[in-house]
């Protein structure tokens, strides 16, 4: 999907929205250079998979937080856990490095990926619009929901 395919998709579903444009981000450092209405509210995304490539999940927490995959792991009760590859990335979610965001589970066709949500996002979260030159802004609630009714398994955690 492309952004505006995202935009568009969003639009059918009745998501409403805010979008911030921007240069292209690939990270959280770079991503700290930009004027954000909602900086605070901005996601970081870890895709990552198991040890025997058979399961993968995208890690979405606000973007000051840092994910220790080992505790990670031992809390959800899942194997040891490693970042996925570009090669992955592109083939589950049809994305490219630096635009990995939960907007990508719209492309798995197959569910394979599982999102884990930080449960600080209350209220508004900012994400990707499958494009690394965009933020789109808007209801965590209404991305769970948008994602559990593509087939995606949805969890909500603390870090």
């Amino acid at each position: 999907m492309t952004k505006q395919e995202t935009y568009d998709y969003l639009n059918a579903h009745g998501i409403s929205y805010d979008v911030t444009d921007h240069p292209a981000v690939f990270n959280m450092a770079e991503l700290a250079e930009i004027e954000l209405p909602y900086p605070e509210l901005d996601a970081k995304n870890l895709f990552v998979r198991d040890d025997k490539k058979q399961n993968y999940y995208l890690i979405t927490v606000k973007g000051d937080k840092r994910v220790d995959l080992k505790q990670f792991r031992r809390q959800h009760g899942l194997r040891n856990l490693s970042f996925a590859g570009a090669e992955d990335l592109m083939r589950l979610l049809g994305l490219e490095a630096g635009s990995v965001t939960p907007l990508g589970l719209l492309n798995d066709e197959d569910c394979r990926v599982e999102l884990y949500l930080d449960a600080d996002f209350t209220d508004i979260i900012g994400v990707h619009p499958n494009d690394n030159t965009a933020t789109v802004w808007m209801k965590a609630e209404d991305l769970k929901q948008l994602i559990e009714e593509h087939g995606n398994p949805v969890h909500t955690f603390c870090i």
